[in-house]
């Protein structure tokens, strides 16, 4: 695939984060996390999509510019726009004027900038210790199992798919949930009940399923194939409630409708871009530290990115005036 595409905003310059004064309580391979207990919330988190990327559970030496915006742009579309009356998740706000005061008060413009259009305040919940991953086609990982054994994650499917083929039905492939570092283990649905309980993991199974559903739908109507994706939980006030990231670039494995054909890898919107040159031309063992992207390699997987939000939203991707 060649984005077709104004590339204004690819290698528009953000505040360094390195230099931005405030630490973040935690930190994940693309997102860091502020607690909003010490300005009067303790309740909220403020999450924070950063332009790291990971790949093969390593996080990347460079930055994707603007990528983290797109996530989180990406994430509020589906958990305010559609799937708030669906099911509940833990969205608040984008928009900087409704965090607590006291956070934004002590922040220069430089950090103010650099938290515009990529920062989420979120209710805080206790995190289920599983990834949800649910698969509508026959693709990575799982298309490498099912030459082998005929399954994916231990679940039978037919005989005779293809790669990258729609399977039957969408399947639930759970895997625990790595430290950072560490690496992500398919589980199956019994060991997942052993986990969080058999009511929770029951939950969490058709909670997915039918927020992938309806993100199908709706991706589809915008010319994109959700292939797969991952979503996590967490329970706020005792109710099984989505949360982190939703169906974006970096969670899901997206792919052009219109251009569709099983049999093959197909082209897409996420970073399976850089993936394919991780393991195809770079000569990276996935054990080493990861090397450097090359400057095409960069900008074509922002592009694809910037891609992915317009044809989900309808919007053009305009990095300079998000709110």
């Amino acid at each position: 695939m060649t984005p077709n595409m104004n590339t204004q905003g690819v290698t528009s310059a953000n505040p360094d984060p390195d230099k931005v004064g405030f630490k973040p309580d935690a930190q994940g391979k693309v997102r860091d996390i502020y607690d909003m207990a010490p300005y009067g919330a303790p309740d909220q988190l403020v999450l924070v999509a950063t332009d790291r990327i990971s790949a093969f559970d390593h996080v990347l030496p460079d930055p994707i510019p603007n990528k983290g915006i797109v996530l989180t742009k990406v994430s509020e579309f589906w958990l305010r726009e559609v799937l708030g009356g669906i099911i509940a998740n833990h969205f608040i706000s984008t928009d900087l004027v409704d965090f607590p005061a006291e956070f934004i008060m002590d922040k220069t413009s430089d950090e103010l900038e650099w938290l515009r259009g990529r920062a989420m305040l979120v209710r805080k919940a206790t995190v289920f210790p599983v990834e949800c991953i649910v698969r509508g086609y026959l693709a990575g990982s799982g298309w490498k199992e099912y030459l082998k054994t005929g399954t994916v994650c231990g679940i039978r499917l037919p005989a005779g798919l293809r790669e990258c083929a729609k399977l039957p039905r969408p399947i639930f492939t759970p895997s625990t949930k790595a430290e950072l570092g560490d690496h992500d283990e398919n589980i199956s649905f019994e060991r997942m009940s052993e986990i969080v309980g058999h009511d929770v993991a029951t939950a969490l199974r058709d909670k997915s399923l039918a927020v992938f559903n309806s993100g199908m739908r709706v991706a589809e109507s915008g010319g994109i194939i959700i292939a797969d994706t991952k979503f996590e939980f967490g329970d706020i006030d005792g109710e099984v409630t989505l949360i982190d990231e939703v169906l974006t670039p970096d969670s899901s494995r997206f792919w052009p409708a219109d251009s569709y054909e099983p049999g093959h890898d197909q082209s897409s919107f996420d970073k399976q871009y850089v993936r394919n040159w991780l393991e195809n031309e770079s000569g990276w063992d996935k054990q080493s530290p990861p090397p450097r992207l090359p400057e095409e390699i960069i900008e074509g997987t922002a592009l694809r990115y910037f891609e992915a939000y317009e044809k989900l939203t309808g919007f053009k991707f305009c990095p300079k005036h998000v709110s």
